[in-house]
């Protein structure tokens, strides 16, 4: 296990959350068990002038600890690791920290049910072990913005794929009550992956408008983030694949 502490702001210390507010590197943490994706990782990630690589994990209990004692503002989470997988690292990190990290969950298939699994425990996206490296830069940017969802396309593929599972006949109504009418529509569009930018421009109204209502919407289906949001949506047929 690697670590380098400092005593840097946390993202969201500034500004409005919209672009993560920072005005230094985000600090991210490594975990994945092989020691070669961590330096290839490392390598790209530290090239970069607004991040920087502040501690590697071997192991999902090392990457745990490490990431409750550094409180980096991204983690890049491996799925399978000795001692606890991924999925069960990303659970104890967001359930034990108040202002816990954004997670990436790393992985060699995108179809595999560990993504899920992970998507659902609260990782914000995921990103394939082949990316090239400047589509992991992207998707470390991307993600540290708290209106983006990595890979849409792909998060909402997963979560139509694994609706029926889980979902119950009447969860929909539920949803639906719960929710006012302009949350429903900002839910809907959230699904497709649009930004708070983008569903302004769609609704007509200002981004500042947008964001009270995906507050709202998240705080209503008791939902860490965007990825679960979606997630919830499908899972309780509120909104349907295709």
């Amino acid at each position: 296990m690697t670590t380098r502490q400092d005593d840097g702001l946390r993202s969201g210390d500034e500004g409005d959350g919209s672009d993560g507010g920072l005005t230094r590197p985000l600090r991210i943490v490594l975990a994945d068990d092989e020691r070669m994706v961590r330096t290839a990782l490392r390598a790209i990630l530290g090239a970069e002038a607004d991040m920087e690589v502040v501690g590697e994990a071997s192991t999902g209990a090392e990457a745990v600890s490490l990431i409750r004692a550094l409180r980096p503002d991204i983690v890049l989470m491996d799925v399978r690791m000795p001692e606890i997988d991924g999925i069960r690292a990303t659970e104890q990190v967001l359930a034990g920290m108040p202002e816990p990290p954004r997670i990436i969950v790393v992985t060699t298939f995108e179809n595999d049910s560990y993504v899920y699994d992970a998507l659902r425990a609260g990782a914000c996206g995921f990103l394939l072990k082949r990316s090239g490296a400047q589509d992991l830069v992207q998707a470390v940017r991307l993600v540290a913005r708290s209106d983006s969802l990595l890979f849409p396309a792909a998060v909402r593929r997963l979560a139509a794929r694994h609706a029926g599972e889980r979902a119950a006949a009447d969860a929909a109504r539920t949803l639906r009550a719960r929710l006012s009418e302009r949350e429903r529509a900002v839910l809907r569009l959230m699904t497709a992956g649009l930004t708070n930018a983008e569903i302004a421009d769609r609704l007509g109204v200002g981004p500042a408008t947008v964001k009270t209502h995906v507050a709202g919407v998240l705080a209503k289906l008791g939902v860490r983030d965007r990825t679960q949001a979606v997630i919830a949506a499908y899972e309780c047929g509120f909104v349907r694949p295709g």
